[in-house]
C-alpha cells in the first residue's frame, strides 16, 4: 500500500491559481496582482512579483513548451508571464459570457467559458483557431477544459443528456 505524505504551508487569501514549471511553483490569489513563488519539492517561499493591470485573477496555468504561465483574469484578460518575471497583458478574451478557467498545450491556450463555449487561441500568434467551439445544449455550464495532444477536447461540466443535476466530463 502506497502512503501519500502530505506538507501543508499556509500561503494565506483564497488561492486561485497553481502552476509548476522547473521544480519552482507559482500560486495566484483572488483580487491580487501578487505572484508567489514557491520551491515545488518543499513549499519553502522564494519571492513574489507584481504583475501591473492584473486584476481578479481566477485561474493560472504554465507551458513547459515555452516556459510561460498564463493567468486568466475576471475581466477576460489572458496576462503571459515568463519564468524571469517579465510579463504582458497577452490577450482579450472575445466572450459574451463569463470566463471561467484556463489550460494550455504546447500551442494552444484554451479558455473555457459560460455559456458553453471553448475559444482556443494560437501561443504563437494569438489568433482565435478556427472558430469558437459550441457545446451541446446539456452542457449546463462547463467548468474546465483540456485538449489532447489529438486536437479533441475533454469537459468537466453540469449536466448531462439524462439529467441537468449531475456533473460529467465528456470528450
Amino acid at each position: 500500500m502506497n502512503c501519500i505524505r502530505y506538507t501543508l504551508y499556509v500561503v494565506g487569501r483564497e488561492v486561485r491559481g497553481i502552476a509548476v514549471l522547473n521544480n519552482v511553483m507559482y500560486v495566484v490569489r483572488a483580487k491580487s496582482s501578487i505572484i508567489s513563488t514557491y520551491i515545488a519539492d518543499t513549499l519553502s517561499p522564494i519571492s513574489e512579483f507584481h504583475v501591473e493591470g492584473m486584476t481578479r485573477p481566477i485561474d493560472m496555468t504554465a507551458c513547459r513548451h515555452d516556459c510561460q504561465l498564463y493567468v486568466l483574469t475576471g475581466s477576460k484578460c489572458v496576462y503571459r508571464v515568463s519564468t524571469e518575471n517579465q510579463y504582458e497583458q497577452w490577450l482579450t478574451v472575445q466572450s459574451s459570457g463569463d470566463v471561467v478557467k484556463i489550460s494550455v498545450t504546447s500551442g494552444h491556450v484554451l479558455v473555457t467559458s459560460d455559456p458553453r463555449n471553448l475559444h482556443r487561441y494560437n501561443t504563437t500568434d494569438r489568433q482565435l483557431v478556427n472558430a469558437v467551439v459550441e457545446l451541446p445544449e446539456f452542457v449546463g455550464r462547463p467548468y474546465h477544459a483540456v485538449e489532447t495532444t489529438r486536437e479533441t477536447f475533454i469537459i468537466g461540466h453540469w449536466g448531462t443528456e439524462q439529467s441537468t443535476s449531475e456533473w460529467a466530463v465528456s470528450k
